[in-house]
């Protein structure tokens, strides 16, 4: 579902709200892929396409090389391959593959789904240090909290433009509503019920669905919930080309 606004009386896109449940796949070799993110709502620089990957299958997707890529698995598990370096990949964990790289994600004993990324930086930049290419959405550098903010992939860690981190929101806490200057950005739910902030609106999401924030506008998330039954909202997510300054601004430099 594409959102508008009106400024000066001209009509702006401020993004895109998208459902998982309404991904349409279409066969890729022995996988399943759908393009979630890119020119078809507007996207300009961030693509994203989920993947189902069936039990005992392998995705390693062509071209992989020339492009950054970032894969994070919201369900199954298996095994995750980049250049040489191998490890284990459960729901939660992430994958890194630097361009000049190729990478692989196989299923284990039950059909593996993943978000990935991918960006070509538009100055085709290069890594200043050696990449971390295995993380966890539960672990990486924490600039904030509460809530909880892990940032586990970034420009000046190793990483030429893609920027994922992941916010842990308890019930009733709230994620910021910042400006994301100049970047598109791309974000989604891992777990539980809650809202994310697009310009001057909240919109209710869930596991899987996500949002498209075209540049320069202001975006937040939050768990608006309280009571016995309520749980921890988890949403991960980033931008192409850069991190935004009031990030950058709470991180060491390398």
């Amino acid at each position: 579902m594409n959102l508008t606004t009106q400024v000066m009386g001209t009509r702006q896109e401020i993004g895109t709200v998208l459902r998982g449940a309404e991904l349409e796949y279409e066969r890729h070799g022995d996988c399943w892929v759908s393009r979630v993110v890119g020119p078809h709502i507007g996207a300009r620089h961030a693509a994203v396409d989920a993947v189902r990957i069936p039990a005992g299958r392998q995705w390693s997707p062509p071209g992989a090389a020339a492009a950054e890529q970032v894969a994070v698995v919201l369900a199954g598990a298996g095994v995750g391959t980049v250049g040489y370096e191998i490890s284990r990949m459960r729901a939660a964990s992430a994958l890194y593959s630097p361009i000049g790289s190729t990478y692989s994600l196989s299923a284990g004993d039950r059909e593996m789904t993943v978000y990935i990324w991918s960006a070509v930086p538009s100055e085709g930049g290069t890594a200043r240090t050696r990449p971390a290419q295995f993380r966890s959405l539960w672990n990486g550098e924490t600039w904030l909290t509460p809530p909880a903010a892990n940032v586990l992939f970034r420009p000046g860690a190793g990483c030429d433009g893609l920027c994922l981190r992941c916010g842990i929101m308890q019930p009733g806490e709230t994620l910021g509503v910042r400006p994301h200057e100049e970047n598109e950005a791309v974000y989604f739910v891992f777990e539980g019920e809650g809202q994310f902030y697009l310009h001057d609106r909240w919109v209710d999401l869930g596991p899987g669905d996500g949002v498209f924030a075209s540049p320069g506008i202001r975006q937040g998330a939050r768990n608006p919930y309280s009571g016995r039954l309520a749980s921890r909202f988890v949403v991960f997510g980033g931008s192409v080309a850069g991190i935004p300054s009031y990030l950058a601004d709470d991180l060491p430099d390398l």
